[in-house]
């Protein structure tokens, strides 16, 4: 299931606004003060230490099936999506990866597989990064724009099945177009990375 996405943007405090406008809610904030990763969790607002030195490494918000990741970068990029697999579809996704020759890193929580296509794609099998109990915002379809394309047969190649909510623009830099999610609170809205978030009734 595809179920997250993640951006490096200087537009943190503007980012939550505006998914917390969406009916999202803030998970974790995790940065750096003073050489040292710190939590800035909830109860916690921008109030509390807007006016302090963090570098965030990752703001990560939550509704329903639906998890958006972003963190401070100094111009807005990119970065990951991921998808909630089972462990044994994990290894088979990595063993196919190994064979089309993407770079596999595993890693205590999740793994991450390098595609040619300026982006990196997450396999995550705790379930815990949704919230699982609530089912009301899916993601539907997803638009990227890639610089080549290939991106939906390999991805075919890859799941062993055809993605549906993908869909490939070709384009001048690699983005994330625009987004269908399920029970959001505007019908349409586009977040200040640039990616346009439309709701399905």
């Amino acid at each position: 299931m595809l179920f997250h996405y993640h951006y490096w943007t200087p537009y943190l405090e503007q980012m939550e606004n505006h998914y917390l406008n969406l009916g999202f809610r803030v998970h974790q904030r995790i940065g750096k003060l003073g050489g040292e990763f710190q939590s800035f969790n909830p109860p916690l607002t921008w109030e509390d230490f807007r006016e302090k030195d963090i570098l965030f490494r990752i703001i990560e918000m939550k509704k329903g099936n639906v998890n958006v990741t972003f963190g401070y970068g100094k111009r807005i990029n990119f970065e990951h999506i991921g998808f909630i697999v089972t462990k044994d579809e994990h290894d088979q996704l990595c063993q196919r990866a190994d064979n089309m020759n993407w770079k596999v890193k595993p890693g205590e929580r999740r793994t991450f597989i390098s595609t040619p296509y300026g982006f990196s794609i997450e396999l995550q099998t705790h379930r815990d990064v949704i919230d699982f109990h609530d089912a009301s915002s899916t993601i539907d379809n997803m638009k990227i724009v890639c610089t080549q394309s290939g991106l939906e047969n390999d991805l075919k190649r890859l799941f062993n099945k055809k993605i549906e909510p993908i869909e490939t623009i070709i384009g001048h830099r690699t983005e994330i177009k625009e987004i269908h999610i399920n029970n959001i609170g505007l019908e349409q809205s586009e977040d200040p990375c640039g990616v346009l978030l439309q709701t399905i009734s």
